[in-house]
């Protein structure tokens, strides 16, 4: 089932979230690889898709898991949420509609 991951971010958390960046792409390539990530991003603090210094206030993720808990386990062990970036992590069973 697909799950959608939003979290929240600290605030003032851009220099944390550059530096764990690398290793929080690597888990989100790996989903990629094995066909199980929708979709994934930030939200840009702005209106602008470069925010520069003012960052972003948090992130989504849908990717496919084999239960809630799983994507919950998966969520909770972002480098994201080690480095402090993340404020608060909902983790919800998602129905994907469109496109099909």
């Amino acid at each position: 089932m697909w799950y959608l991951i939003v979290a929240d971010d600290n605030e003032n958390s851009l220099p944390l979230r550059q530096k764990a960046r690398p290793a929080h792409l690597e888990r989100l390539r790996a989903l990629q690889d094995e066909g199980r990530l929708l979709t994934a991003g930030p939200f840009p603090a702005i209106d602008s898709n470069d925010p520069g210094d003012a960052g972003f206030t948090g992130s989504a993720i849908i990717a496919e898991f084999d239960s809630l808990e799983a994507a919950q386990a998966w969520a909770d062990a972002d480098p994201y949420v080690e480095a402090g970036v993340y404020r608060k992590v909902r983790v919800r069973p998602y129905k994907k509609v469109f496109p099909n």
